[in-house]
């Protein structure tokens, strides 16, 4: 038979929290995300947009029609697969559009001959010179000399110009770089 009713205990109802670790609160604050692109990218991010809303995106579409036409969607997986496909393109296109709606343009060279976004830098340490682009944390590349302001690297040189020393913490030490060229 079962317990009396007065003998039922009723608990409220207990909302849960996921627990927020300290490390995960400052690898948020130490985040930054900007805006700042080149021309160049800016362009190739709308000619992209083009191309995935008149080729790409259609032929998903015709092909989630396709498969729909077979029947069954609870067990058809090409249907899901294509279904998939133009979730995929169409978040693509907001993506890019949400970029592009916030770019800031990055003006290339240097005005004052400081070192600021858009500057090319040569630096010389130990008799070797190496050439860096500054630019947006978007468009990094270090392996062709394309370094984000944000980086350590970057955010030591912004503001410095032709001659200055500029020390940079590393891993392996401080190394000194000293700045041949701005342009």
């Amino acid at each position: 038979m079962g317990l009396p009713l007065n003998n039922v205990i009723i608990l409220p109802q207990i909302l849960m929290r996921v627990p927020i670790r300290r490390s995960e609160v400052l690898a948020q604050s130490k985040k930054q995300s900007d805006a700042f692109l080149t021309p160049q990218a800016i362009k190739r991010m709308q000619d992209e947009i083009v191309r995935l809303e008149k080729n790409d995106r259609p032929e998903a579409a015709e092909e989630l029609r396709r498969c729909a036409a077979m029947g069954d969607l609870s067990d058809n997986a090409a249907y899901s697969y294509a279904k998939m496909q133009l979730r995929r393109i169409n978040s693509r296109i907001l993506s890019l559009q949400e970029k592009i709606k916030y770019a800031v343009p990055i003006t290339i060279g240097s005005d004052d001959g400081r070192v600021r976004i858009g500057s090319t830098v040569t630096v010389e340490t130990g008799g070797l010179q190496t050439t860096f682009e500054i630019l947006g944390s978007q468009e990094t590349n270090p392996l062709r000399g394309r370094i984000s302001y944000l980086s350590p690297f970057g955010a030591a040189l912004v503001g410095h110009k032709v001659g200055d020393c500029v020390t940079v913490i590393s891993q392996k030490g401080d190394v000194k770089y000293t700045i041949v060229a701005v342009v």
